[in-house]
């Protein structure tokens, strides 16, 4: 796998610095870990422009990068090999409006927390299954933020 083909999306109050970029630069050293600021539709002209005309990519969104994965994956679906969602903010208000688009049928991977007091697991699970129709679901026992998880789950098969 060609590590600067992955891409990660970090949340909206997060950065490249955060603790989960930071893991995954150093379990893939060389992926795209880039910052996204600004509203929702600057982050995606961000991503466009960083991803351009490419093709195979492996997506990692968190929260609202998870978001603007799916989007991005159900727009350009050509261009994504696999998309991993770590608690998807897939029903967060004004982006309703993102949630009517076209299924996609890239390979998909959610992994969310029962104990998610950000982005309830059942609601996002309803868009992700309406988006997704080669979706597998990784549901533990871990908050928003999956700490205890990140470390647990062996992250070269789920990107493989």
């Amino acid at each position: 796998m060609d590590n600067s083909k992955i891409i990660y999306l970090h949340g909206s109050d997060s950065s490249s610095q955060s603790g989960k970029a930071r893991q995954f630069a150093e379990k893939f050293p060389g992926m795209v870990t880039p910052d996204f600021t600004g509203s929702f539709e600057e982050r995606m002209a961000q991503l466009y422009k960083i991803i351009a005309d490419t093709n195979d990519w492996t997506i990692i969104g968190s929260s609202y990068g998870g978001l603007m994965g799916a989007v991005f994956t159900c727009e350009k679906p050509t261009q994504v090999r696999k998309l991993i969602l770590l608690a998807p903010a897939l029903l967060r208000d004004p982006f309703a409006s993102y949630l009517n688009l076209k299924a996609a049928s890239v390979p998909t991977v959610v992994i969310h927390g029962t104990q998610d007091d950000v982005v309830p697991l059942q609601l996002a699970r309803v868009e992700a299954e309406k988006l997704f129709t080669d979706l597998m679901y990784h549901i533990v026992d871990d908050g928003h933020r999956l700490h205890k998880t990140f470390d647990e789950l062996n992250w070269k098969n789920i990107l493989e």
